[in-house]
């Protein structure tokens, strides 16, 4: 097994000047005007813009190498194997797994959630096993475990939260036990941009007997994932959130856990024979990726974690932190305003309210001066409550993200003060 540290990046660590502006010039979509306004585009948290590359890459697929995957003797369908294949290698650098067999192409996040909920879940949790989540966690972290508790019995019990939104170590702790069988937990808060300490949350569960799944649909936005050093079971991300397409995602699992696993959907791809007596599947991952799956969606997740990976990751993370920073300094000094989420060490991710102020209008005034942000909920309403609020505005920064959009971000809620007074 890999023992190596898990990497972390210091933003204040020397690195390369991240030339914001050409990042920029590679995403068509920021040329563009919204209610006569340029566009200032902060919400790539719920989905991040995609870069030429990868919209060039999804269009060759389609324009000129599209078929059918496995089975077919023809030329194309070769090409688009390799390409659908390659990918899946891709994927298995990109998070450091052990084999490409690991990786599973699924829907995006909550579809892996999903999976790992019905077969994994059903298969080898009972009456009275414990599931432990936190108050963080978004629905799709949530809603899958409460239906397999309907279908099982299984119990549900839930880490709190500060009123900063930092994970407490100790209450985590404390709750893991011998009826443990499963945590499930986000890496980095969609709402509050908290970073969870996996390497410690997962050493405790494994202490316990316990395995370990994490959602990982913000945490590799924001920092390189390496599952072999993290020893994470379960590690789920959507391509649309890392400037990939929409319609797919990935669930790496470790080996042993995924051949334990009964199939998730039956059909075509995933056998090895059927006969109307009995059916044999397939191993992993072929076995999780019945019918035919989002082959032009691999190859442009494939383009955007080349992308990715041509920028260098001490770089990004200044920036990220630079943006943050400027942010939470300028957001802060404005009186009407709150934030939610000030841990230490957190992404680029800002959540706000304002004083007598529904967050829907704020998003639909900022909207006015051209300013994209995401209100409401955030599909964790459960963190909501915790907060007492019904929602809201978040401010999520991506690579092509500048300190002027934060000024713009200000001038427009400057705007909705001066019309509620």
């Amino acid at each position: 097994m890999n023992t190596a540290p898990a990497r972390r990046l210091d933003p204040s660590a020397a690195a390369a000047p991240f030339d914001v502006e050409r990042v920029r010039a590679d995403f068509p979509i920021l040329s563009r005007s919204v209610h006569g306004k340029p566009l200032v585009f902060l919400d790539s948290g719920a989905s991040a813009q995609k870069p030429r590359q990868v919209i060039d890459a999804i269009s060759q697929c389609y324009e000129a190498e599209y078929a059918n995957i496995h089975r077919g003797v023809y030329e194309l369908s070769a090409k688009a194997t390799e390409a659908y294949e390659g990918a899946r290698a891709r994927v298995q650098r990109f998070v450091n797994a052990r084999s490409a067999s690991e990786i599973v192409f699924t829907k995006g996040t909550t579809e892996a959630i999903n999976l790992v909920a019905t077969s994994w879940g059903g298969a080898f949790l009972g009456e009275g096993d414990e599931v432990v989540l936190s108050v963080m966690e978004h629905h799709a972290n949530i809603v899958p475990w409460q239906l397999l508790r309907e279908r099982t019995g299984i119990v549900l019990k839930v880490v709190p939260t500060d009123e900063r939104g930092a994970f407490p170590l100790d209450a985590y702790e404390a709750l893991v036990g011998p009826r443990t069988r499963l945590v499930a937990l986000t890496h980095v808060s969609n709402v509050l941009g908290t970073v969870v300490p996996i390497a410690e949350v997962v050493r405790i569960a494994h202490a316990s007997g316990a395995k370990v799944l994490i959602d990982g649909a913000q945490g590799v936005v924001h920092q390189p994932v390496d599952v072999q050093a993290l020893d994470a079971d379960f590690y789920c991300f959507s391509g649309h959130k890392l400037y990939g397409p929409s319609g797919i995602g990935v669930l790496y699992g470790k080996e042993a856990l995924l051949a334990a696993m009964p199939p998730y959907q039956g059909g075509g791809d995933m056998i090895e024979r059927v006969t109307f007596e009995r059916t044999t599947f397939a191993p992993p991952p072929a076995r999780f990726e019945a019918g035919t799956p989002p082959i032009a969606g691999t190859v442009g997740l494939h383009a955007a974690l080349d992308y990715v990976a041509s920028f260098d990751p001490a770089a990004v993370a200044a920036h990220e932190h630079d943006l943050l920073a400027y942010a939470t300094e300028r957001l802060g000094a404005l009186n009407s305003v709150r934030l939610y989420g000030t841990a230490p060490g957190k992404a680029a991710i800002v959540s706000f309210t304002m004083d007598g102020v529904h967050p829907h209008d704020i998003g639909t005034i900022l909207d006015r001066a051209g300013v994209a942000v995401r209100v409401g909920h955030h599909c964790a309403q459960p963190l909501m409550d915790h907060f007492d609020i019904a929602g809201t505005v978040r401010a999520s920064f991506g690579l092509y993200n500048t300190r002027g959009d934060v000024d713009r971000l200000i001038d427009g809620l400057e705007d909705v003060r001066e019309i509620f007074g």
